[in-house]
Order: C-alpha cells, then sequence, then structure tokens
C-alpha cells in the first residue's frame, strides 16, 4: 500500500492515497532499527537514485560524531522550522544550510530547537543552499520525526558506507506510514469492565515495527451493520493520566466512555500518537513555546511540525480489522470528518463531543475553534 501524502486542509494532518506496492518486512524493520540508532546518536546510511547520504539526527549529534561526517556536511530543516528562522526557501520539502567549520553539536542544536531561541536570539545570517538536494536529504529529517526527535538532520553525501552501520533505501522512509498501516494486526483482547462502562474489552493492536501498540475500546455489542458511534482518541498523557488542565483530553477520554455507555454501545479507538502526532518530548517543547505566547498551532510549527501529524489511517484500519465499515464519528473537529472518510471510512454523522474550558486551556481551544475550525 504505497502511496503519496494528500495534505488535508486546516490542521495539514496527513491521511493516503493507496496507491502501488507496499514495501516489504525488511523495509520497515530498516526505518524502526534506523531510527532507534538515530535515537543512540549514531549515523545511518539513506540511499537513493544510486547515491547515499549519511545522516545524524541533529537533537542527538556530538561534535565528534559531527566532525565525521566532514566539512561537506548540511544542517537539514523542515520548511516550517526555516521560515520560522526567516530563511529563504530555495529547496523544496526542507532548507539546507552550509555548516561552518568549528560549528558546534550544540550551536546546531540551537539552530533546529526553537526553545533555544530566547536563551540564543543571534543567530545567523543563514546561508541556505539553493542548488537542488539529494534526493535522500528529506527522508533523513522524516527518519528523525519517526524517531521521536527534533525534525532535523545533518546530512552529507558519500561514495562508500562505513561498516557496521544501519543502511537503507530512501523509499522505505517515504512508503513507511502506509506499510506500517498494512502491518497492522490484533494481538490481545480481554474483557476489562470499566468505571461506567462494565461491559467492555480491550482490543489490542500491533504494528509491525514493533512501535508501540493501538487500542480499541469495544463497549456493549456494536452491530457490523449500521454506523456504529466511535470515539478517536489520540493518548495524552499529561491529560488523560496526569489530569493536566492544559487541555481537554482526559475529559474527552472519559466522556467518550460514558457517552457510548449510555447509548448502548460503540467502540473508542485509543491511539498511540502523542501530542497530534509529534511525540510527548516534542508536546513538551511545545508547551514550553506556549508559555513564551505562542498558540498551539504556532507552537507546532516553530518545532519544524505540521499542526497535525497523526495517521488517520491507523483509525480506519483498526475498524476495518474489527468489521465496521461506517460510524457515527463523535468529534469537533471537522478535519477528522474528513480524513477518515479519505481513509475509507464512511461518516454517517457527526456527534458533537465538548466540554467547558478552564483558565488553563481557555486559549487552546479558542485556538482550535478559530484556526483549526473546531465545531465547540
Amino acid at each position: 500500500m504505497g502511496g503519496r501524502l494528500y495534505p488535508v486542509s486546516g490542521w495539514g494532518c496527513y491521511v493516503k492515497a493507496m496507491t502501488g506496492s507496499s514495501p516489504s518486512r525488511e523495509s520497515i524493520e530498516a526505518v524502526a532499527r534506523a531510527s532507534t540508532a538515530l535515537r543512540a546518536g549514531a549515523p545511518v546510511a539513506i540511499r537513493d537514485d544510486a547515491k547515499t547520504a549519511l545522516v545524524l539526527a541533529v537533537e542527538t549529534a556530538t561534535d565528534e560524531s559531527l566532525r565525521s561526517l566532514g566539512p561537506d556536511a548540511v544542517l537539514l530543516l523542515t520548511q516550517a522550522r526555516a521560515a520560522t528562522l526567516k530563511i529563504r526557501l530555495y529547496t523544496p520539502e526542507v532548507a539546507a544550510l552550509h555548516i561552518a567549520p568549528g560549528t558546534s553539536a550544540n550551536a546546531l542544536r540551537a539552530i533546529a530547537d526553537p526553545t533555544a531561541d530566547l536563551a540564543e536570539p543571534m543567530k545567523g545570517p543563514f546561508d541556505a543552499l539553493r542548488a537542488t538536494l539529494p534526493t535522500a536529504f528529506a527522508p533523513a529529517v522524516k527518519l528523525a520525526k519517526l524517531a521521536g526527535l527534533l525534525p532535523a538532520a545533518i546530512a552529507v553525501e558519500t561514495n562508500s558506507i562505513p561498516p557496521d552501520i544501519v543502511s537503507l533505501n530512501a523509499e522505505s522512509i517515504r512508503h513507511y506510514d502506509d506499510a506500517l498501516i498494512d502491518t497492522l494486526r490484533i494481538v490481545a483482547r480481554a474483557r476489562v469492565p470499566l468505571e461506567g462502562a462494565e461491559n467492555a474489552e480491550l482490543v489490542a493492536f500491533r504494528p509491525g515495527d514493533g512501535g508501540p501498540e493501538h487500542y480499541a475500546i469495544v463497549i456493549g455489542a456494536p452491530s457490523r451493520q449500521s454506523p456504529v458511534l466511535t470515539r478517536l482518541h489520540s493518548e495524552c498523557f499529561t491529560g488523560d493520566l496526569l489530569g493536566s488542565l492544559k487541555c481537554d483530553c482526559g475529559e474527552q477520554l472519559r466522556g467518550a466512555i460514558h457517552a457510548i455507555s449510555q447509548a448502548g454501545s460503540g467502540i473508542l479507538l485509543y491511539l498511540a500518537q502523542e501530542g497530534r502526532g509529534i511525540g510527548l518530548i516534542n508536546k513538551l517543547r511545545a508547551y514550553r513555546l506556549q508559555d513564551q505566547g505562542f498558540d498551539t498551532i504556532e507552537a507546532n510549527e516553530r518545532l519544524g511540525f505540521e499542526a497535525d501529524e497523526r495517521l488517520y489511517g491507523i483509525a480506519a484500519k483498526m475498524l476495518s480489522l474489527l468489521g465496521h465499515k461506517s460510524v457515527r464519528l463523535m468529534t469537533n473537529n471537522p478535519e477528522k470528518v474528513a480524513a477518515l472518510q479519505a481513509a475509507g471510512i464512511a461518516i454517517a454523522e457527526r456527534v458533537p463531543h465538548a466540554f467547558a474550558s478552564n483558565e488553563h486551556n481557555r486559549a487552546y481551544l479558542d485556538t482550535k475553534a478559530k484556526k483549526a475550525g473546531h465545531l465547540f
């Protein structure tokens, strides 16, 4: 199920158009190994068009590993982060900056990480490359995203791959999301009585890369012949578990379970896509930017992410594995309706699902309404 990424307007979330063949299981595992290597600060080799790029993640690079790439290495940033730094965008997908001799890894992190902007405001001027970039460079930044790191990389073209480093094809990274959705499988299910929904079953889904599992809470016995009342809930450690007041996630989770139980049956999909898909660490970075006065969308973009990086194809696959093709979707987000439809699920109805704001999340909810079109 390889395919292209199609942006949905507003939050910039992505859904998949399935065109072409799925990468092999080996390529999925190669991406997982490469992500682990980047998190550990090791270089990886990305092959494309008979050329190879040696790559480090900016977040985990050291001065020693930076020097090992040689004097021709460049810093790669997403266009969103580059625009924040007033860097002219000469190249598609990513911007590439010359790295001056003697530049430290910490200095590159200060460029890539917006939480350091106030501490180190005197950045630049930046010398962006205008020539066509090697085709392996953009996948390097996506690989850093997949690793849960800042979306920035250091890369250099090479004619040889050093021994004992992870090597993979750029196509494996480009089509990784589609392939991952295709590998999702049910691995366990059991009855788990919940407060307010005693007739509940928990179903666990595991992707083929060994990454975090996704879960479905099936309440009652929803019919497969009619639209099922469904809530898509992206995990929120701070809201769901800690009771954070910065968002409404905890209320949405518990409120959805209660509402589905009161309706008699339905499904809550609990998706391992923290922080609208950017991960908990990057969400905490976004929170720090919000404390500096940026709204939730501006914070994500300053970090170099889209406003919403979630993959709704995962939810569609989970529903398909449970035998459902049509839903009554509990959401305030029209983009979520469009994204799930584009992923192959029929939406019979949008069911409002909103809760009162508090002094800590009022601005957050206002931003979702004004900039993302949420219907409260």
